[in-house]
């Protein structure tokens, strides 16, 4: 509601059959801009309940925003400016406590154009901060993975835009929850398991991306499969390494 772009509609999916009009009216949070829909079930899953706006919205512009997350005001403003000339735009991100206690930002720095092999490389964790032009290129969240759908997603983007505008400001705060899908406690088999399954994809010519990109993103996920299985150990010795910073040392290597 703090948004510096006030054109916009806000579409709250509920997937738990909790009536979240009513509670937000209570709230004073009440607004004719949010569209409130539901799942078609309870437990369904965030991708088919993503999937159920995504079929529903005739915008010409989306902009994904996880329930524990939030945008900061100019964001929406910026993306569309960025959205005349890119199909795809990116942020970077704000990554904080479940307090909203800033931790570290990850993907800032300079505002440039990244071709689907370099993005992983800027912007290494959490893929939830994408926009996109649905006229120029579109796509629906894979079920059947447990982890990484946002990567997966902005994958099947790529097929029609070739390059994204990655905006180096940190326009989207990253919330750590201990209890979300990426940050919950033994999630480590369920992001090996897609990000296994991503990397099966790519080198199979899954998304027709081209070989160049391919490597790149394969270099990436195998830094990130290492990192996954090296994570429990360093996390026993160090409490509280936030994964961003367990991984982003191996990626400079690789990278080096």
């Amino acid at each position: 509601m703090a948004q510096t772009h006030g054109d916009w509609q806000h579409w709250i999916i509920a997937d738990d059959g909790f009536a979240y009009e009513a509670f937000l009216s209570e709230h004073g949070l009440a607004d004719p801009r949010q569209v409130f829909l539901s799942s078609g079930g309870v437990g369904t899953g965030a991708s088919r309940t993503r999937n159920v706006a995504l079929d529903t919205i005739d915008t010409p512009y989306v902009a994904i925003l996880d329930a524990d997350d939030r945008l900061k005001p100019q964001k929406l403003e910026l993306a569309l400016a960025a959205l005349q000339t890119h199909a795809i735009v990116t942020t970077g991100l704000d990554v904080m406590s479940m307090d909203f206690s800033h931790l570290r930002y990850v993907g800032t720095g300079e505002t440039r154009a990244l071709s689907p092999g370099e993005h992983k490389f800027e912007s290494l964790s959490m893929d939830s901060m994408v926009l996109w032009d649905r006229r120029r290129t579109d796509a629906r969240y894979d079920p059947t993975l447990s982890n990484m759908t946002d990567l997966e997603l902005l994958l099947q983007l790529y097929r029609h835009a070739p390059k994204s505008m990655h905006l180096g400001e940190p326009l989207h705060d990253y919330i750590k929850r201990d209890g979300s899908m990426s940050n919950g406690k033994n999630v480590a088999a369920g992001m090996i398991a897609s990000k296994t399954e991503i990397l099966r994809r790519l080198e199979a010519g899954h998304y027709g991306l081209s070989a160049v990109d391919v490597s790149g993103l394969a270099r990436f996920l195998r830094v990130s499969l290492a990192a996954e299985a090296a994570y429990g150990a360093a996390l026993a010795e160090t409490p509280e390494l936030l994964f961003e910073d367990h991984l982003e040392p191996m990626l400079n290597a690789a990278r080096a």
